[in-house]
């Protein structure tokens, strides 16, 4: 039975495009990580003589949630056997949202319909421009930021072999995408999920690292990999996030969509940590 890797596909693949056709051998195994990747961008197989899809058996890997110190996050070379999304409504490749029509906004100093942007003003929402002073606009650059930086820190992980933190960061970046959408509509967003933990998990997990993954509450130093100290800059970034959030929706004075913005802020630091203590469990339990 032929054997097929994650570099023979992403070889065929190239760039990744959800959906995508690869041809691979009728009878093929894949490898772990060949179906992770095959998994996280829904790649479409077809046997490469007749055309025709085929179904192939994946080789075994440990599925792992949080983990203990020794089934933590895969190290390098490595992944686990579940898929990385969460399967949460907002986990989903990112479009641009924004969809203008109807009646022309208004500014909200002047209180004057706005036919031509000035450049010192943001759409704030579908109905209204602010100056890019406005606490939500410095939030939603913020947000931008964090996005960026998510992607940065994946592509990070995927080079340096953690394909299954790779996909996390792939949700995680879905997720400040679900914020932002969130913020522009005003409303409260989706709760965090991360590959099978739920928000309550995620949280107590963070709280509770040595029931978690048998670690104390992580202290980075120069011990750690390098990706883990990545993932810590972007945990500082979100806690930073969570700051302006509060600026552009006061505590009990925005309603249901501040709260839930907070709250959304606040638990994907709790993600990011988790992931965090996956990769130190991961490195004490020498799978580096």
């Amino acid at each position: 039975m032929p054997i097929v890797t994650e570099s023979e596909l992403r070889e065929q693949l190239g760039t990744p495009r959800r959906g995508a056709v690869l041809r691979v051998p009728a009878e093929a195994r894949l490898t772990p990580a060949a179906a992770d990747l095959v998994r996280a961008w829904d790649l479409q197989l077809e046997d490469a003589a007749a055309g025709a899809p085929v179904s192939t058996a994946a080789g075994h890997a440990h599925a792992v949630g949080v983990g203990s110190a020794a089934e933590g996050a895969p190290g390098p070379g490595q992944t686990g056997g579940e898929t990385a999304r969460s399967g949460a409504s907002w986990d989903r490749p990112g479009r641009f949202p924004v969809v203008l029509d109807g009646d022309l906004p208004t500014c909200v100093t002047c209180g004057m319909e706005v036919r031509g942007k000035p450049s010192h003003l943001t759409q704030l929402d579908a109905h209204r421009f602010a100056p890019k002073t406005d606490p939500r606009i410095r939030l939603r650059g913020r947000l931008d930021t964090l996005h960026a930086l998510a992607l940065v820190v994946q592509a990070r992980a995927r080079a340096d072999g953690w394909d299954r933190t790779a996909g996390q960061l792939d949700t995680i970046a879905a997720y400040v995408r679900e914020l932002l959408a969130a913020e522009y509509q005003a409303r409260p967003p989706g709760a965090v999920a991360l590959a099978g933990l739920d928000e309550d998990t995620i949280h107590h997990a963070s709280h509770h690292p040595e029931e978690a993954v048998g670690l104390p509450h992580l202290v980075p130093d120069d011990a750690h990999p390098e990706l883990l100290h990545w993932l810590n800059l972007l945990r500082c970034q979100v806690r930073e996030t969570e700051l302006l959030v509060l600026d552009a929706f006061p505590p009990g004075s925005s309603g249901e969509a501040g709260a839930g913005m907070s709250r959304g802020v606040n638990r994907l630091s709790s993600a990011v940590y988790v992931l965090e203590l996956q990769v130190a469990a991961a490195a004490t339990g020498g799978q580096r």
